[in-house]
């Protein structure tokens, strides 16, 4: 075997074992809604509804927003996604959103396609047409979950699914809602 491709497997699987270490550990620091030391400001994100109309997280402002960034290749996005949209019926309101944010690249068709098939409902479809939103948001991978204060803070990130809708969780956010 040429020596060259040795090197290239052995920097891949090098990289590879290194991001694993890194979510893995990135994933039991902390749960899906605690708090960090300190809120973070988060990177002007822009994206477009169903209907191309563009937004930002400011449209948000005053609300506690669940931005999950997912897409429909993503298997773990796709289990979690049912227990997003219980979420947004059970909590969504003037207090509360929940924003999925699809970085499918072929845009809002594949994204309603598969809100369709799965039945989701209370979800509004949020697209990035630029599928850049994880790169923004400094996210190694998808889903990945941040929790924003009524200011535009990040005040909680998470990468992988989540049951969004467990009790615990629920609890979690209601208390980030009140929090404030």
């Amino acid at each position: 075997m040429n020596l060259r491709i040795v090197f290239a497997v052995a920097a891949v699987a090098l990289v590879g074992v290194a991001a694993g270490v890194y979510v893995s550990y990135w994933q039991k620091s902390a749960g899906p809604v605690e708090r960090p030391a300190t809120p973070k400001a988060i990177p002007e994100l822009r994206f477009v509804d169903e209907a191309g109309r563009q937004h930002s997280l400011a449209d948000f402002r005053g609300k506690v927003v669940l931005l999950n960034v997912w897409a429909t290749w993503c298997e773990p996005c796709r289990e979690e996604m049912p227990a997003l949209d219980r979420l947004q019926a059970k909590l969504g309101g003037a207090r509360f959103q929940v924003i999925a944010l699809s970085v499918d690249q072929p845009g809002a068709a594949i994204a309603h396609k598969f809100y369709s098939e799965v039945g989701i409902k209370a979800l509004s479809l949020y697209i990035d047409p630029t599928a850049k939103a994880a790169f923004v948001l400094d996210a190694p991978g998808l889903p990945a979950t941040l929790l924003v204060d009524r200011n535009g803070r990040e005040i909680g990130r998470h990468l992988g699914a989540v049951k969004w809708d467990a009790p615990e969780v629920m609890e979690r956010l209601q208390r980030a809602m009140t929090a404030e």
